[in-house]
């Protein structure tokens, strides 16, 4: 039987491996290892695979369009599949958003989106957040401060960029409510602004509208509100980050409309195509029109394969009524993960927006919880449920179940997670 022990040196070590599974074929919520063992799956490829694995609807469709045609380049000629991706994207995209370029990689379309930004205003800064998340590339890695490990060794990075406090508890002096923390971090990118940071030289601010790695966070609705009231009144644009947030995840199709703002540019990914890779910059006509021909480009973004998948993916969304299901079920998600709070001292904060939720473990004493945390996701494995966690002390266990989910795969998972738990908690606190 092939192990990864025997293949680890033909492959990048920058790919880091959680764990040593092989895995050969996935169904729904579960995915099963070459040995035949079954384990459910609250990674779902990073909050990609929306519909589960290898949902019949989306294969059925990648099997038609592969018998048909693979890519011919999208910059010399359309496919029919594509352009009614674009045209049902436009439908769902809040506010004007309308124009899409599609890409292949969250990285990539933070790229697109960057780039877009300074082609539109003429200007050189960018202003992102601390605890954020944007990609790998240089530019992405850029405009990334989710952990110092991203960037540790790559300076120079992109200049112009500065960074923010996240409108988090954690970023934010202890004790403070809310409102405070919207003061605070407004407060942050005024003084950035009197003292750096000229207004008139940013292009855009980049923001999570919930972020992702950085713990699952949903900022305080007042300060994204202010924050549009901001870039408006300085001609800055508003790019959100919807790449892992989006395509309703938190119950919502984007994560912005939880917040009534609408962004100038939003990058989307992750969840598009059904489990397949694809990404996207969505921005208005208007700006848009700043990217002339040749302008900004790629080589397989929005080939008719992935297009097709897109397609079906966005079918099942509105046949199944997929949002409805998000919320009822993310509802029940919700009392339970705070029943986990209630129950156990090593369990202090479970947050999140429909089933984009996380539990955060800490020692009784205070101290951020990233061994218990990864001593906890080791026994989930061995009992069978795959996690992954967050946060930028790597104490968060954020779970990404497929968004048809059931409360049964929910009980059925917390039940793993609950025993874990409980062995772990009595460990800590005796």
């Amino acid at each position: 039987m092939i192990t990864y022990a025997d293949y680890e040196s033909y492959l990048s070590p920058a790919l880091y491996k959680t764990t040593d599974l092989i895995i050969d074929r996935g169904a729904g919520s579960y995915i099963w290892d070459t040995s035949g063992r079954r384990y459910l799956d609250w990674v779902q490829g990073i909050a990609v695979n929306a519909l589960g694995h290898c949902h019949p609807r989306v294969v059925e469709a990648i099997k038609a369009q592969v018998e048909k045609l693979l890519t011919a380049s999208f910059n010399m000629v359309n496919y029919e599949s594509t352009l009614l991706w674009a045209e049902r994207i436009a439908e769902l995209a809040p506010g004007e958003l309308s124009t899409t370029f599609f890409s292949n990689g969250g990285a990539e379309a933070t790229d697109g989106a960057l780039k877009l930004a300074k082609a539109y205003t003429g200007r050189p800064a960018i202003i992102a957040f601390k605890g954020s998340i944007h990609g790998r590339t240089i530019a992405a890695t850029s405009v990334t401060a989710s952990n110092a490990k991203y960037r540790k060794g790559y300076d120079p990075l992109m200049s112009g960029i500065d960074f923010i406090p996240y409108p988090s508890a954690s970023q934010a002096p202890a004790g403070f409510t809310p409102d405070q923390i919207t003061d605070y971090a407004l407060g942050q990118l005024d003084d950035l602004f009197s003292y750096i940071r000229d207004p008139g030289s940013v292009a855009a601010i980049l923001m999570e509208p919930v972020q992702g790695e950085g713990g699952y966070v949903v900022p305080p609705t007042g300060f994204v509100k202010t924050l549009r009231e901001i870039c408006d009144g300085h001609g800055i644009l508003l790019i959100f980050d919807e790449i892992q947030a989006g395509y309703g995840r938190t119950g919502k199709f984007f994560a912005s409309e939880n917040l009534d703002v609408v962004p100038d540019i939003m990058t989307i990914g992750k969840a598009m195509a059904g489990g397949l890779a694809a990404s996207g910059v969505v921005s208005t006509h208007e700006i848009m029109q700043a990217w002339g021909p040749g302008r900004h480009g790629g080589t397989f973004g929005g080939n008719p394969v992935v297009a097709s998948a897109g397609l079906a993916v966005l079918d099942e969304f509105k046949e199944a009524k997929v949002l409805d299901n998000v919320n009822a079920v993310g509802d029940h998600l919700a009392a339970r993960l705070e029943g986990l709070k209630e129950r156990y001292p090593i369990v202090t904060d479970a947050r999140g927006l429909g089933l984009m939720r996380a539990i955060e473990l800490n020692h009784v004493d205070g101290r951020p919880g990233g061994d218990l945390l990864e001593q906890v996701r080791r026994d989930c494995l061995d009992k069978g449920l795959l996690t992954l966690s967050c946060g930028v002390r790597g104490n968060g266990l954020r779970l990404a179940t497929p968004l048809n989910t059931t409360t049964d795969l929910i009980d059925e998972g917390l039940a793993i997670l609950e025993d874990v738990l409980t062995n772990a908690n009595e460990k800590e606190v005796n």
